[in-house]
């Protein structure tokens, strides 16, 4: 059965699934988990898909589950978007399949779209610019952004800082510039029924993307890859009052545990009366399981 929202404590928007069960990994890709997790301090052994749901399940948490397509813009062979939906829908109970197909591959990767949406159960989408080497408004991923526009599902976009290349030679060819926020205001125009998430609290641009939610209906913010007690003010501040409906909870799982996130969000100031939105409402109406 499909995620029941009244059995799970939370939704977690962003887990990423970094290894494939089939395949070894990528020695390109080796290269920036070992240098990302010497700056999360996390674990460097990534778990596959079958271990990330049984810690999930066990935390009774459901979750938003996608690999990173960066095959054009870091030259890593990417997880497969169908690995992953056919995995995430066998356990539906507390998955959500989502995808990511590399914007350099435009119309082709269109196609991809639309065969995961149509046939293979994908709920949403996820975008890295900086790891795809793109601008988030190019129009060579208008090709696909009109397939989820059309069939009005969520993406989640990479904004601010990146862990990916971080400490690496040259941030390991990878430009942080794509990941400021307001590169993607003109997606959000062009493509007003498809809801766009930004991820992260978006540090060194974290403005921009409160004025974003603030100003956009069809804008959220996920709240992952930091720990809430680093998260600036301002965040805090908006969560709490204008933007306590954009805000969601998302990990960054594998480099941070969601119940490691969980016990330092207590402790930051958010009010009680907003947490159940950031937690899980919030979430559920943006993924259309309310």
């Amino acid at each position: 059965m499909p995620v029941d929202i009244n059995k799970v404590r939370a939704i977690d928007v962003h887990v990423h699934a970094e290894v494939s069960c089939h395949d070894p990994e990528d020695p390109v890709m080796g290269k920036f988990f070992d240098a990302a997790s010497a700056y999360f301090k996390a674990p460097r052994e990534r778990p596959k898909m079958p271990e990330i749901i049984e810690l999930y399940r066990e935390t009774n948490i459901a979750f938003c589950m996608f690999t990173v397509d960066c095959e054009s813009g870091m030259g890593a062979k990417r997880v497969s978007n169908y690995e992953v939906a056919e995995i995430a829908n066998k356990n539906d109970d507390i998955c959500i399949p989502f995808a990511s197909i590399d914007p350099h591959k435009g119309k082709y990767g269109a196609r991809e779209a639309l065969d995961l949406i149509e046939n293979h159960g994908v709920k949403g989408f996820k975008f890295h610019g900086i790891a795809q080497n793109a601008h988030p408004a190019d129009r060579m991923g208008y090709p696909i952004y009109e397939v989820i526009n059309e069939y009005k599902l969520p993406v989640i976009f990479h904004t601010g800082h990146s862990g990916m290349g971080t400490g690496m030679r040259g941030g390991g060819g990878m430009r942080l510039k794509y990941g400021e926020p307001m590169l993607i205001d003109d997606v959000a125009v062009d493509f007003p029924d498809m809801k766009i998430i930004l991820a992260h609290p978006s540090w060194p641009w974290v403005d921009q993307s409160l004025s974003m939610a603030l100003h956009k209906d069809n804008v959220f913010i996920d709240l992952s890859g930091w720990s809430p007690k680093y998260f600036p003010k301002q965040v805090i501040t908006y969560a709490n009052t204008q933007l306590k409906k954009k805000m969601l909870f998302g990990s960054d799982f594998p480099l941070i545990h969601p119940d490691k996130w969980i016990a330092a969000a207590k402790e930051v100031g958010f009010r009680d009366e907003v947490m159940p939105g950031i937690m899980k409402d919030n979430a559920a109406r943006v993924l259309g399981l309310a």
